[in-house]
Formats: structure tokens, sequence, C-alpha cells
């Protein structure tokens, strides 16, 4: 007789073919064991922090091997930066560890995100051969004889996130908004803290580690509505999400021209919705998760297909990211209030990126005699300088907003036509006919007419490349394929379907959905499990052969 033995050494080891996420068994269990240790130990602050600090590794680890050293490095760093700020009260002093930290952040942020980004620009502008070099992986080679990869500088997950955790938590303490964390595990299990680890929501400081000592509390409603957020969650990225990548969306962006542009449209307002279901369905899951261990995460999503305009939409969508972009980087710049010298820096940047990359050797001619124009009206119209300058801190903003997003120039243009819709919205409001009005007409109009302007820029956002974004909009703008609609229709059916009662709930009334929430946080726990079972059965019953990561992992 064979006995079939279990590798427990796979549980313990790194599998890059399997990171751990959400829509994994795998990290059930892991979620399981975790609470298991924390009933143990929630009573005492301390040993809870160290408990959750050494899972949150473990999961990092899990889901991005090696780089748990990176994360590491960057926790041990700010915490000692922090502290030494927290104890001077020289304002040189502060001001020079403040840069130490943001320097090393975005160095670090900069390097394995966008080298491969620079050199390959580099390389198309001068027409050289330049490698881009991992001098961490060099270093390992030479002091331990390993075998890492020299060429190739791969993108930690979530190292977006993290590292604008730990800025805004040194600008906090540098601003004296916050007290320096007296505790390495206390800090650490704030910034690794696994359910919003590799995307997000950014959880700041000041709202997150007040709660690290307080005793656990966790009342009857809060965990039905755990629960709730979990299960929602999950069906928002297996169910919707997936099911409409899989059968349609990843195919027209394959192959664009391969589709009428009906289809192309179709898949265009369909991939809007898969990117909030994939990217708000993580949320969800992150903060049921984290109300199961007594920890409240900030929402990052307020139905943000219900916005009547583009400055609507960017206070509904992503809510941590927009909020830390206005408070560390719009704000600082000079907000509305006028520019700075950073504004001025970036200006100049983007000016000669746009001269670099385009070969328009005419615009520096172009961008001083707009300099001169502008000093010479504002001293007649003072007023003008205020106006010229805030809207170019808010379209740098945005520009920055899109490169977070990811290593390459469709983000950028994406940002950039987003930071425009934001800019003509700022002139149509003071004569538009319809931005007080209360007919409900008006507000349909003003929320289609918004949602088609964000899924018209997600072009650039879903696009692997230009030629890809150029074929898209030459399907939209040629031949539509009428005559073929019906076909079209009929052949998707269960996935314009899906998408047809996703937005449909999106768009309920936040009573309704408030209304149902608390009706299923108010079942007896024998109905609540059944719930599970039966959320549990329509996943297994929809999801798709091949694992679909998280959007915003590679962010």
């Amino acid at each position: 007789m064979t006995t079939l033995a279990f590798d427990w050494t796979s549980i313990l080891a790194y599998d890059a073919q399997s990171p751990v996420i959400f829509t994994r068994f795998f990290f059930w269990g892991f979620f399981a064991v975790v609470l298991a240790g924390y009933s143990l130990v929630h009573r005492r602050p301390l040993v809870r922090s160290g408990w959750l600090f050494a899972v949150s590794l473990f999961f990092y680890y899990k889901t991005s091997g090696l780089f748990v050293g990176l994360l590491l490095f960057s926790i041990v760093m700010d915490f000692v930066i922090g502290r030494a700020s927290g104890a001077t009260d020289d304002r040189l002093r502060k001001r020079v560890l403040l840069a130490v930290s943001i320097t090393l952040n975005l160095s670090v942020l900069l390097f394995f995100k966008y080298a491969h980004f620079v050199v390959e620009n580099i390389n198309a502008i001068a027409g050289t051969a330049f490698q881009p070099v991992n001098f961490f992986a060099r270093w390992a080679n030479l002091a331990w004889d390993a075998h890492f990869v020299e060429n190739k500088v791969l993108l930690p997950v979530g190292v977006s996130f993290y590292t604008f955790q730990c800025m805004s938590y040194a600008i906090d303490v540098y601003r004296g908004d916050l007290k320096p964390v007296r505790n390495l595990f206390d800090f650490g299990f704030y910034v690794s803290f696994f359910p919003q680890l590799v995307a997000g929501p950014i959880v700041r400081a000041s709202e997150f580690i007040p709660q690290i000592t307080k005793p656990f509390a966790l009342a009857r409603a809060e965990f039905g509505i755990a629960v709730f957020w979990i299960l929602n969650g999950l069906v928002k990225k297996m169910v919707v999400g997936d099911y409409i990548a899989v059968n349609f969306i990843d195919r027209v962006f394959a192959d664009p021209l391969r589709f009428t542009g009906f289809e192309n449209l179709m898949a265009l307002g369909g991939y809007s919705l898969q990117v909030y279901a994939d990217f708000s369905g993580y949320t969800d899951i992150a903060i049921g998760v984290a109300l199961l261990m007594g920890f409240r995460l900030t929402m990052n999503f307020n139905s943000p297909y219900k916005a009547r305009n583009v400055a609507e939409f960017w206070k509904r969508w992503h809510m941590s990211l927009s909020t830390w972009l206005r408070d560390y980087l719009y704000i600082p710049m000079g907000g509305n209030r006028g520019g700075s010298l950073f504004s001025w820096i970036m200006l100049s940047v983007i000016g000669a990126a746009l001269v670099l990359l385009t070969g328009w050797w005419w615009l520096p001619v172009v961008y001083l005699s707009a300099v001169a124009l502008f000093a010479v009206l504002t001293r007649f119209w003072p007023g003008l300088q205020i106006a010229i300058t805030t809207n170019s801190n808010l379209m740098i903003t945005m520009l920055i907003g899109g490169l977070w997003h990811g290593a390459s120039w469709m983000f950028v243009i994406w940002g950039g036509l987003n930071g425009i819709g934001l800019l003509v919205y700022k002139q149509w409001k003071r004569i538009s006919p319809w931005e007080k009005s209360p007919h409900w007409l008006a507000h349909a109009w003003k929320v289609a007419l918004t949602f088609a302007f964000i899924s018209f820029t997600r072009i650039w956002f879903r696009s692997p490349d230009l030629e890809t974004a150029d074929a898209f909009l030459h399907q939209l703008t040629g031949d539509f394929g009428t005559r073929h609609m019906l076909d079209v229709l009929v052949a998707f059916k269960s996935v314009f379907m899906l998408m047809l009662i996703g937005l449909v709930v999106h768009w309920l009334p936040e009573s309704i959905k408030q209304r149902y929430r608390e009706g299923f946080a108010s079942l007896p726990l024998w109905a609540m499990a059944l719930a599970c079972a039966a959320t549990v059965a329509l996943i297994y019953q929809t999801v798709t052969a091949e694992m679909v990561p998280f959007i915003y992992f590679q962010f």
C-alpha cells in the first residue's frame, strides 16, 4: 500500500506562478491560521502587532518572494527617520531627515518601477542600446555566488502603495500632525498589514496607527458587514469582472481590428465596469478582512459612475490616491493659491520630455514666448497668474497620477486627458445651463456624459501601446458595424446581460444599498452561513478556467 505524503515545504516556499491573492483557496486557509493566532493574542496590543507583522511579511513573501527584503528596508528606514525627526525641534534637522526619507523612498520606487521606462526612452532618443542593470541582483551574486538575473529589473508587487504610505508618514511626522511610532512592530504592522498591502487602499498613518493600541472590538452588526464586504468583493471580482473580461473585453483589446466599431464600443464600456469591479472588489475584501480583526480601513470608492462631472468622479474613484495626491502634491505645489518653484520645474521637465519624444525643436521657443507673454499679461491682470498656475498645478498632478499607475506613456496620456477634462469642466460649469438643474433628465445626461468621457480615456489605460489605441480609435470612427449589432448582442448575450446588471446595481440609490447591507448584517448566523455557501457556489459556477490577477497588482 502506498501513502500520499503532503509536501509541507510548498506552503512555505514562494511560487511566482501562484501568488497569495484573495481569489485563491490558499489565502483563506492562511487567513484561518491568522485568525486562530489572533484569537490568542488580540488582548495584548504589542504581541498582536508582532503577530500581524509576522504574518503580513509571510503573506508578502508568498506574493512577491525576496522583495520582502525591500519592504523591510522601507519599514526600518522610515521608522528610524521618523523617530529621529520626532526627537528634535531643530527645523533644519527635520527638513534634512524628511529629505532623506523622501529621496530614499522615491529612489526605490523610481528604480524598480521606472528603470526600464527611462532606459527605453533614452535608447529611443539617442539611438543607444543600454540595458538596465539590477544592482541588487549583481551585489547578491557577488556576495553569495548566487545566480540572479542582472539585466532585468522586476517590479515588486504593491511597491507604489506601501511607498506612498511610508512617505505620508514621514511628511505627517515632519509637519507635527502625527507623533512618531515608538515601536518597530507597530510601525511594521501599519506599513505591511496584509489585507491592503499589495493593492490598497493607501492607508494614512494618522487614520490607522491610533487603532493599533486600542482594544479589539467588533460588534455583531460589524461582523455581518465585514462578511458582506468580503462576499460583495468576491462577486464583483470573480462573477462580474473576470467573466466579462475573459469572455469579451480581453478578446477585443487583443486585436481591435478584428471586431466592429460597436464591439469595440461595448468592450470599452465593459472595461470601465471591469476595472471598477476588479479594484473596488479587492478593496471590499480588504475592508471586510481587516474589520474581522477589528481594524477599519478607509473607503476607497463611492459609486464613481454616479458622478455628474469629471471633478466629482475623482472624488469618488480611488479616493485614497486622489486625496494623497491632493494633500501631498497639489496643495504643496500651491494648489489653487498659485504656483511654486516645483510647479515651474515640472512644467520645464514636461516640456523637455515632449521635445525629446516628438523632435519638435521649436517647442522651447514657443514655451519661452508663452512665459514672456504670461509675465507681461500678469502685470495688467494679476488674477491671470493664479488662474494659470492653479491649472498648471492640476495638470501636473494628473500627469504624475497617471505615471504612478505604470511606467508607460500610455498612462501619462490617460492622466493628461483626465487633466484636460478637469480643466474644461472648470470653465464649462460657469456657463452650463444644466449645472444646477434639478431635473432628472439633466442629471442622467451629466452622468452618462461623464461615464462616456471616463470610458473614452481608458482606451489608453487598457491598451498596451499606441498602435492598439490607434486601432481602437480607427474602429470606433470607421465602420461601426450597425448591420451586425443584433448578431453581436445575441452572441455575447450573457456578457452584456451581466454588464447591464452590474451597472444597474451600481446606480442604485445609496439608501437601497445601505438597506440590503444592514439586512444581511442582521441575519442569524445560520442564514449568513447559507448565504456564504450560496455565494461560493455561484462563484464556482462562473469562475473562468484561468486565474485573472487583480488589475492594480501591477501598480
